[in-house]
């Protein structure tokens, strides 16, 4: 569990990167400088770990590209304090970046597998989530709603409407639609039933898993 000054310029290098390619967000920039993404990463894949690239992890899953963590993150304008619900925590990177930026993270896993292992290593490393849960993202945490900001890091074919009632009035959705390609979309809630949608370009995600019990 080391993180070493190798480690840390290579961090820099990852973050001049991303500027390049149009993060301007500082608290943003300074969140993925200072996170050690190798820690989340299985030790064959070190080298890769400061590369602008998503990588397999357990469970048929990924780790997010360094970029499009950063795209999401931006995207939800996170303020410190704010009530943040992440569908999808698989590895854990794109929570840490949440707390970095002082939001209270509601995490829900639908992989055993991940859940258990995520669970065990954020807080082993200093980032502690209000709640990671294992359950259906699909269904989001009505108990806990509503939310500032909700992101989702898997590819949906729909909006699930949960998702939507559980914002609160001038909150963000940032959500991957689509089913082989996905449309990056954010919702902002305007009223009781008024959204605004924006999309922002294509990207590719694993896929977003529904409970089918």
């Amino acid at each position: 569990m080391k993180d070493t000054f190798k480690h840390k310029g290579l961090r820099q290098k990852l973050v001049e990167t991303i500027t390049n390619k149009g993060i301007t967000d500082s608290r943003v920039l300074d969140a993925i400088g200072k996170i050690p993404r190798h820690l989340f990463m299985d030790s064959g894949f070190l080298d890769h770990a400061y590369q602008d690239k998503a990588f397999p992890i357990a469970a048929d899953q990924t780790i997010s590209q360094p970029y499009t963590v950063a795209f999401q993150t931006e995207l939800l304008q996170i303020k410190p304090g704010d009530k943040i619900m992440e569908i999808g925590t698989g590895s854990g990177y794109q929570a840490a970046v949440l707390i970095e930026l002082g939001a209270k993270v509601y995490s829900i896993e639908r992989q055993q597998e991940l859940f258990k292992k995520t669970s065990k290593f954020l807080p082993k490393i200093g980032y502690r989530a209000k709640k990671l849960i294992f359950g259906d993202g699909y269904k989001g945490l009505p108990e806990e709603a509503p939310f500032d900001g909700i992101i989702v890091t898997a590819g949906a074919p729909f909006v699930p409407k949960p998702l939507l009632s559980q914002l609160a009035i001038g909150g963000r959705l940032v959500i991957p639609v689509g089913e082989d390609v996905q449309t990056m979309t954010l919702y902002v809630r305007k009223g009781e039933k008024e959204f605004e949608r924006h999309e922002y370009g294509d990207f590719r995600f694993v896929p977003l898993l529904e409970d089918k019990t």
